[in-house]
């Protein structure tokens, strides 16, 4: 029996055969050299293509989409059954693909709510007006949200998908009291595909450490794009990657307490070369703007061929030794925006060819990490409990939410106390819990002046807060001035975690 048989069950040792063949392959399901991408898919003897589908702001019109994807799958699963695809449910929605959608009527059902003869209401999936959110982010406590994913999480699921990547959880959650709306949606969908999934299984991961709910996980992994800290005595854009916080543990979805769930890690796209980085900031400075004044997939298409095949193996080996839990998810297919050669603009793991004109050319490479496996670097691999931080296992007792293991405080003041600038994952300026679901930490700023910061929950840049954006947000922006009116002024900050609420308090 293969390593990948499941049925209606998934122990960790099944998900993590899938996690270890793992690839990135974002819209692989568009693909206009699918044949060949298959082709590298049976080569190299990947298993789990990550964010096989999804919608970004009009792709195409809805059933034309649902046709392609469960084409895609189809042919696929034709080449080999045992593959896992992944739909993607973001936390972006866009009018254009939101209101021309009817609800169709097994949705209210679902619900247990009577049929309506309408189309999804977009207004109605949104945050208020000036609460920090995006224009276009969805609110999933509002119920018109609710809907709307679980009818195309269901739709993928009979289109043969049995993944859901669920985007930034932590941002389109901020109003979603104790995670229950999307802890109902996901359970909706997990009980959905029991009965109707091609194994009778969905497994579901977010960019996320841990979103654990009275000491269950809502995820079956979690989910980051890497960390990275720029070079300057190497020639060119080069960068080491850097390990932020862990995946959290808790009883896994499949009832099994596991100590930590396991993580998977990958290069992100948001948008492809910052211009404005690369024409107006210096070399030095441009190191610190994200990936070089890239974004992650794209700073890696840019590099010489042999560079990419270095940073492959690097990448590998780097997830094998520093997280013994975690898994990289090899690009086979990503979007790179306006920082890529090609008409596609599409990285692609493809050698080029005929049948892939833009392939940049790394399967044999992939190809030969896969034989090599995980376990070749495992016995040399950091023990776990090095990555335990503090307020480990803490659940707050109104919601059973489980508190961040990994808080801290980053921003322009972090080298004035001996870190790295905008370090989201300082262990210099993490903060302590002091029980509550409270975070402290003291230290003293040697120069008076004005700085900036913010609290990054886990270590990530993934769901961060400021006194004027208490929000949830993700990326290094908007942090909140300090300011610092003495030499030697000792500062205390507070985070409360509940409220997002963060106090100063400076004493001379």
């Amino acid at each position: 029996m293969s390593k990948g048989t499941f049925d209606g069950s998934m122990p960790r040792e099944v998900l993590e055969y899938y996690l270890s063949h793992a690839a990135s392959a974002q819209w692989i399901s568009m693909s206009e050299s699918l044949d060949d991408d298959i082709r590298v898919i049976l080569k190299t003897g990947l298993k789990f293509l990550g964010r096989a589908a999804g919608i970004w702001k009009g792709n195409m019109p809805e059933e034309e989409h649902f046709k392609k994807v469960k084409e895609a799958a189809g042919k696929i699963h034709a080449a080999d059954p045992e593959i896992i695809l992944q739909a993607c449910i973001f936390e972006a929605l866009y009018r254009e693909d939101v209101e021309p959608v009817k609800i169709p009527s097994w949705v209210f059902e679902a619900f247990g709510l009577p049929a309506e003869d309408r189309y999804f209401d977009y207004d109605a999936c949104l945050f208020p007006k000036n609460v920090g959110a995006w224009d276009c982010m969805p609110d999933i406590s509002r119920q018109e949200t609710q809907f709307w994913f679980y009818y195309r999480g269901r739709r993928y699921i009979d289109c043969g998908y049995e993944a859901f990547h669920m985007g930034q959880i932590h941002l389109y959650t901020a109003f979603d009291k104790g995670c229950k709306g999307i802890a109902k949606v996901i359970g909706m969908l997990r009980a959905y595909g029991k009965e109707h999934a091609r194994r009778h299984k969905v497994i579901f991961d977010a960019h996320s450490h841990s979103l654990v709910i009275n000491g269950v996980s809502l995820l079956d992994y979690n989910a980051m794009p890497f960390t990275r800290f720029p070079m300057h005595d190497r020639k060119g854009e080069k960068l080491v990657l850097v390990r932020e916080g862990k995946s959290g543990g808790g009883v896994s979805p499949e009832g099994v307490y596991e100590k930590a769930l396991p993580f998977l890690y990958e290069y992100d796209n948001w948008g492809g070369k910052d211009h404005w980085a690369h024409e107006n900031l210096t070399y030095e400075q441009r190191a610190w703007e994200q990936w070089w004044g890239w974004d992650q997939i794209s700073w890696f298409a840019n590099q010489p061929k042999e560079e990419r095949d270095k940073f492959l193996d690097y990448s590998f080996k780097w997830t094998a030794v520093n997280n013994p839990d975690g898994y990289f998810a090899f690009p086979l297919m990503r979007g790179i925006g306006t920082g890529g050669d090609g008409a596609d603009r599409h990285y692609k793991l493809n050698d080029p060819s005929d049948d892939c004109c833009h392939g940049f050319g790394q399967e044999d490479e992939v190809a030969r990490l896969l034989d090599m496996g995980y376990e070749a670097y495992r016995d040399m691999a950091n023990p776990s409990d090095l990555l335990d931080y503090g307020g480990k296992d803490v659940d707050d007792p109104e919601t059973g939410l489980r508190y961040p293991e990994k808080v801290v405080l980053y921003g322009s003041f972090q080298p004035y106390v001996g870190a790295v600038k905008n370090d989201s994952n300082s262990e210099v300026t993490r903060m302590y819990y002091i029980g509550d679901g409270k975070y402290y930490l003291a230290f003293v700023m040697p120069y008076a002046g004005t700085y900036d910061f913010g609290v990054s929950t886990w270590g990530t840049l993934s769901a961060c807060v400021c006194q004027t954006h208490r929000f949830p947000y993700s990326g290094s922006g908007g942090k909140s001035p300090l300011v610092i009116e003495q030499d030697n002024t000792v500062v205390g900050v507070t985070f409360d975690v509940r409220t997002l609420e963060i106090r100063v308090e400076t004493r001379v």
